[in-house]
């Protein structure tokens, strides 16, 4: 009884009902929409990671950790104009994994010049002695420790400080940041099928006893970490490990370019995917954007590595100086977007990537 009674109600309201139709078009639509949104936020990750560790990897470390960010950024809709200028991304490659890895030992600046013409890998030693805002004069890799702090570590303040310590230094305007572990580089040379890289010398690992000889060779993701990490027993220490970082960034540009990966969003969002949790991206969102709108705009995405002039220490002096005669001149066009101009003048100085 009472079934028949609720069958006879909704049969009598059944025509004042809306059409279901419409409602169903505007689910999928919102659906479609919020799916494009997370592969674009996906891809716009590992743009980014590859514009850093590439010069086209890794971990963007920002203060931001907060909700989604806005639909009109995510699909591009932006209001904001596409940059013009020269734009600047720090890289820092840290010795280790998880929170024990507060020492910077690799500090990259990648310059993309105002004509696009192609990313420049400028590497800045770790042993350079540097003024760190608030912490006096040491050398260059112990501004992410001090901003890391002790009590609470705060990986975000490590970046910070580092950041202000090199526009300090170079006089140029650091506009997002990346930071490298050594389990984002393995997965994300793995992830590419390895990295071509081409080595001047021959360098046997202190930490494995690997030898890589000298020529060109691929490596897999355990042999990149190991290369990576070298300085002991090199002939110039820290410094060939520098060009060493420079080298297989080339080689990551390369393969991930000879494979279509940049100008492809799914396939980049794969990426990410197979570096998992160690490839977090906490966006800054207008660089974010702004970065992704580059990669297509570029010329060449072969990098130009360089790295900043120095001498070494004399007597007492325990840290590298930037070289009197050669570093001017280097930091006055990295200033005016003139690198391109002052690697032509000193070929010996450009990496020679294979």
């Amino acid at each position: 009884m009472i079934e028949d009674d609720l069958r006879a109600a909704f049969a009598r309201h059944e025509p004042l009902t809306p059409p279901t139709g419409p409602l169903r078009a505007a689910i999928d639509r919102l659906t479609i929409r919020r799916r494009r949104r997370r592969r674009r936020w996906q891809a716009g990750g590992v743009a980014l990671a590859l514009l850093g560790v590439l010069g086209i990897g890794v971990p963007l470390l920002t203060p931001e950790r907060g909700g989604p960010p806005p639909a009109a950024e995510l699909l591009g809709e932006s209001a904001r104009p596409a940059p013009t200028g020269a734009l600047n991304i720090l890289l820092l490659g840290l010795d280790g994994d998880g929170p024990a890895a507060t020492r910077s030992d690799a500090v990259l600046l990648v310059h993309i010049p105002a004509d696009r013409s192609r990313p420049y890998l400028v590497s800045l030693p770790r042993d350079l002695g540097v003024s760190i805002p608030g912490h006096g004069t040491d050398k260059l890799s112990a501004a992410f420790p001090a901003g890391v702090g002790s009590t609470r570590p705060e990986m975000t303040k490590g970046y910070e400080l580092t950041r202000r310590t090199v526009a300090e230094l170079t006089g140029v305007r650091v506009d997002a940041g990346v930071v490298l572990t050594y389990r984002a580089v393995s997965a994300l040379t793995d992830a590419v099928g390895g990295v071509p890289v081409c080595l001047s010398d021959r360098v046997r690992s202190v930490h494995t006893r690997r030898v890589f000889p000298a020529g060109c060779q691929r490596l897999d993701g355990a042999a990149s970490v190991d290369l990576l990490r070298q300085r002991y027993g090199l002939p110039w220490g820290s410094q060939d490990r520098d060009r060493n970082a420079r080298l297989f960034a080339a080689g990551l540009v390369r393969q991930a370019t000879g494979q279509g990966i940049l100008t492809d969003p799914v396939r980049l969002a794969r990426l990410l995917a197979a570096a998992g949790p160690d490839l977090v991206v906490s966006p800054d969102r207008a660089a974010i954007l702004d970065l992704l709108r580059l990669v297509p705009t570029l010329r060449s995405v072969e990098p130009v590595g360089l790295g900043l002039p120095v001498v070494w220490p004399t007597g007492n002096d325990r840290f590298l100086r930037t070289d009197p005669k050669l570093a001017p001149e280097f930091l006055t066009a990295l200033r005016e977007d003139r690198l391109g101009d002052w690697a032509a003048r000193h070929p010996r100085l450009v990496d020679r990537t294979r």
